[in-house]
């Protein structure tokens, strides 16, 4: 039997524990200025500065390019995971279902949004592994909800309803210190963390929100056996301000200074890598195409993640469902990596990987 041991007493006040009509309701209220936040395609962004060696005399054929990716025992047909968003909602469950069957159509990993609100409601997300049986199902409970009281059983239970590859523990202090709602004790996050890969039955990857893992926690991270990590960086959306748009103009100007907080991507990536050649990195923070992928390959990730915009892309500002939509968009993104690798005269991912390390080995 798996018992919870937090290393110290946790305590909420009335206003920390939301019924479950309040949480439904921030679920979908997240969804809607998720979707607004998402910086636009032409904003400048931290991979901007990341620049591929261009090859006029590329040695492959763009038609075979091969960029299939081994993880967790499947074969993903590009480096691409649609990360955690949402959940707990009726509207999040419609959306996790078109997702998971846009994502097993395009071989690519996909992450669901934290469980926690749909099994304390009772309601099973089971049939999403019927939906997506052929990839990486990867389910999600907050680092502070995964500390407290019953919190490794409720993360056991998130596994066994969608029988996840893994299970993603997210990390976002910031977030949730913003958040009208949040989760303010962090105390023994980091024992649950290591009490979860020792106990629950799949591996466990630990994830930011958009913030950034720094090369400290990534060590520290490292040091207790986590093997998988979504570093997150920023250049995405942007959580902290999504939160603070949900405060009164009085509350949120108390936020103001700690809204651009945070690690930029290409940082995360080089500080991850830096800590462990054995780390599965997963990059995330505000990639708008299948190049911005390619420059978090080159840098040292193994996968990119995407949520923004595949949301935008699936939901129209009016809440209808465009599944078209999606699937050119997931069609075009994993076109572009193929094409970032011929144009740099790669015809796998091994050999454009092969060859960032000789140039970074170069440079330095």
């Amino acid at each position: 039997m798996i018992e919870n041991k937090p290393s110290a007493p946790r305590s909420h006040t009335p206003s920390d524990m939301p019924s479950e009509i309040s949480v439904a309701a921030r679920k979908d209220a997240h969804l809607d200025l998720a979707k607004k936040a998402v910086p636009s395609d032409d904003m400048p962004h931290p991979l901007d500065a990341i620049t591929l060696p261009y090859c006029a005399l590329p040695e492959a054929n763009l038609s075979t390019i091969n960029i299939t990716t081994c993880w967790l025992g499947k074969q993903l047909k590009a480096p691409l995971m649609i990360t955690g968003m949402t959940g707990g909602t009726s509207r999040a469950r419609s959306l996790n279902q078109l997702l998971a069957a846009a994502a097993n159509k395009h071989g690519i990993a996909l992450g669901i949004g934290s469980q926690r609100a749909s099994l304390q409601a009772g309601e099973s997300q089971a049939e999403l592994r019927r939906i997506a049986p052929d990839i990486p199902l990867i389910g999600n409970i907050g680092g502070a909800q995964l500390a407290a009281e019953g919190g490794l059983v409720l993360a056991q239970r998130a596994i066994d309803d969608i029988q996840a590859d893994a299970l993603a523990i997210h990390i976002n202090p910031l977030q949730e210190a913003i958040q009208p709602e949040g989760d303010h004790d962090w105390r023994g996050v980091r024992a649950a963390i290591l009490a979860a890969k020792q106990t629950l039955s799949c591996p466990i990857l630990v994830k930011e929100v958009g913030a950034g893992l720094s090369i400290d926690v990534v060590d520290m991270l490292a040091s207790d056996g986590i093997e998988m990590m979504d570093v997150a960086g920023k250049g995405g959306t942007n959580w902290a301000a999504v939160e603070a748009a949900r405060r009164t103009p009085n509350t949120a100007q108390l936020y103001e200074p700690f809204l651009d907080m945070g690690i930029d991507l290409p940082d995360a990536i080089h500080g991850a890598r830096q800590v462990s050649d054995q780390l599965f990195i997963i990059a995330s923070g505000g990639i708008r195409h299948g190049m911005d992928a390619s420059r978090c390959l080159w840098l040292g990730a193994d996968i990119a993640g995407i949520a923004g915009r595949a949301l935008r892309a699936l939901e129209d500002e009016n809440g209808t469902f465009h599944e078209d939509r999606l699937d050119d968009y997931l069609s075009d993104f994993i076109q572009q990596i193929k094409l970032s690798l011929f144009l740099t005269g790669n015809q796998s991912i091994a050999n454009f990987k092969k060859m960032a390390r000789i140039c970074q080995e170069n440079s330095d």
